[in-house]
């Protein structure tokens, strides 16, 4: 072999060797000078161990700042598998103090994983009782777990969380966000067996609380509401009694009461069922069942108190006045269908304003063909009846109405009355209170405003409200007329000694019709002329006597009678001097 070719291999592997050795020396710089940082940082992640601190849970306040969810200071308990130097010492000690089942623990202590939470919420005593133990690979965490001190108060409406603290239904999931606040961690440096090392500083990110909510629930207005509720529930022996307190100038919601509540403090205990030999779906349905709003998670036949709807419409319209005359001989045909009047004997001649004060089915049949499919349903859309009202909370459902192209004059006679579809409580509560306010639809809500830790305010909620939905002088007519409705007529049973109030009774059949079961209810609103409050009592089956004028009206009238007084309303009424009144208005409207 040439010589010149043997120089010629040499100098090229040279060369070769020399690129790669510059290629490596160029990557070793790159990797530890310009990546230097980022690998020092992975490192630094490989012998740390990280542990999250929850966040401290914002207060739910009622609006005067009274609390109605707040934390309670608890544990956490965990075990780090590379820690454990006597595993069966620690199975014994956890399952003991924690009242847990061997097994349970043992599967957990012995997973060799970085880190096993064996259980939250512990009582801070038990967690102490722990840490006198000082057992390796133990692990007990600082945790807050939410604490509602009036039990079942306003449960349906506030709602409550879950084991990690999370918002599950009512308010506590609606605000979740505003609530909940930003974990924080604790870093804690670790060998490469994950062996934390002793004497070497933790690092602590703190975490940021979550903001307080103040909400238009005021707790004596529901504590009055909830006592009422529960005697008539007990009393009637009733499925559930539903109460709306609320203010019909601008939607906030002074109580909403669903008996039977359930203990936000227990809320996976039935209330009122054993739940001994149900499957896990029974007791799930159950439990979802126990949960539900009445007043904005189901629909229900209003009956007569759905007849102010029929009336505001007529009015809007001009297709009746106060004083028209109407005759009842206790029954109206309509095609082939015989509705018969709540007195079968009938009224005979009546006016109008004496056809609502009686809650004359033939009346309002009449009104309704008056007013006739088109008109009616541009006012039921009008009061806001196709859509859900907007409140804060949860699985609000709409209405179930006739589509418009398939109301015929028996569907229209029945739903002049209330009868033939369905609306949710919170639904006519906001039609009605447009009668009343001067014709303003609002927005029903609980949220006022939210604060951070030291009461700093973050945010002031606004809600939207629609004026000059109905006509001032409509408005102003519907007080007048449902004044008379309690003054004199069917409601006269929610009468206030000293106070004008107004309202309306009804008695709905349940669905099938013929099964005996009904839902009775009143709907009141106080001062009539200038209303700063309106309520709606719904009670659901009742035993024995079940009118609405003659059992909810009375209820409802015993709130008011203490909650009147309470929000400053003064009594200057006697009784004679609403009679006389509404005997001068009568007289006057007369003539």
């Amino acid at each position: 072999m040439p010589k010149t070719f043997t120089k010629r291999k040499i100098f090229v592997c040279a060369i070769i060797m020399t690129i790669v050795f510059a290629l490596l020396v160029a990557r070793l710089a790159y990797l530890m000078i310009a990546k230097s940082d980022y690998y020092l940082e992975k490192a630094e992640n490989l012998h740390q161990r990280e542990r999250s601190i929850k966040a401290k849970r914002g207060v739910i306040y009622d609006r005067n700042g009274v609390e109605l969810a707040g934390n309670k200071p608890v544990c956490s308990v965990s075990v780090i598998h590379s820690q454990i130097t006597d595993e069966d010492a620690v199975v014994a000690a956890l399952s003991s103090v924690l009242e847990l089942p061997d097994d349970t623990v043992r599967q957990k202590v012995e997973a060799n994983t970085i880190r096993e939470k064996i259980k939250s919420n512990v009582e801070k005593e038990t967690a102490d009782k722990l840490r006198e133990m000082n057992l390796d690979g133990v692990m007990i965490d600082e945790d807050y777990k939410r604490y509602y001190p009036y039990d079942t108060l306003a449960s349906k409406v506030l709602g409550f969380t879950g084991s990690d603290n999370q918002g599950i239904v009512g308010l506590e999931v609606t605000y979740e966000d505003v609530l909940s606040g930003t974990p924080g961690s604790i870093l804690t440096l670790t060998d490469a067996n994950g062996i934390e090392i002793k004497n070497e500083a933790e690092s602590r990110v703190e975490p940021v609380s979550g903001d307080n909510l103040y909400i238009s629930i005021d707790v004596n207005m529901q504590k009055y509401a909830e006592q009422a509720a529960n005697k008539i529930y007990k009393s009637k022996q009733a499925k559930r009694v539903s109460v709306i307190l609320m203010n019909p100038q601008n939607g906030e919601i002074y109580a909403m009461v669903n008996v039977p509540e359930y203990n936000l403090n227990e809320p996976y205990k039935l209330v009122g069922t054993d739940s001994a030999g149900m499957t896990d779906k029974e007791k799930q349905d159950a439990l979802n069942t126990m949960w539900r709003n009445f007043c904005i998670n189901d629909t229900y036949e209003p009956g007569s108190t759905f007849k102010t709807v029929t009336a505001t419409a007529a009015l809007e319209e001009g297709v009746v006045s106060v004083n028209d005359i109407f005759n009842c001989p206790g029954f109206r045909v309509v095609e082939d269908r015989k509705i018969r009047c709540a007195r079968t004997t009938g009224h005979g001649t009546e006016t109008f304003k004496q056809g609502i004060m009686n809650s004359c089915n033939p009346v309002f049949i009449d009104v309704g063909a008056r007013v006739g499919v088109n008109k009616m349903y541009k006012n039921y859309e009008k009061l806001g009846l196709f859509e859900k009202t907007g409140i804060d909370l949860p699985g609000e459902a709409n209405s179930i109405m006739h589509k418009k192209e398939n109301v015929g004059a028996v569907e229209l006679a029945t739903m002049s009355f209330g009868q033939s579809f369905q609306i949710t409580p919170i639904q006519l509560l906001r039609a009605i209170s447009t009668m009343v306010n001067g014709g303003t639809l609002v927005t029903p809500h609980f949220a006022l405003y939210s604060t951070d830790e030291q009461g700093v305010v973050k945010e002031s909620y606004e809600y939207e409200s629609k004026p000059g939905v109905i006509k001032k002088k409509t408005s102003d007519t519907m007080k007048e007329l449902l004044e008379a409705v309690v003054a004199e007529g069917g409601g006269n049973k929610g009468r206030v000694a000293g106070y004008r109030v107004g309202g309306k009774t009804a008695t709905s059949e349940k669905l099938p019709r013929g099964n005996g079961k009904y839902i009775s209810s009143f709907m009141g609103f106080a001062p009539a002329n200038n209303p700063q409050i309106i309520g709606l009592i719904m009670i659901d089956e009742p035993v024995g006597t079940y009118y609405g004028g003659t059992i909810a009206a009375p209820v409802m009238a015993e709130i008011y009678e203490n909650i009147l007084p309470y929000i400053g309303i003064e009594a200057d009424y006697s009784e004679e001097k609403i009679k006389e009144t509404m005997t001068t208005i009568y007289m006057e409207e007369g003539d």
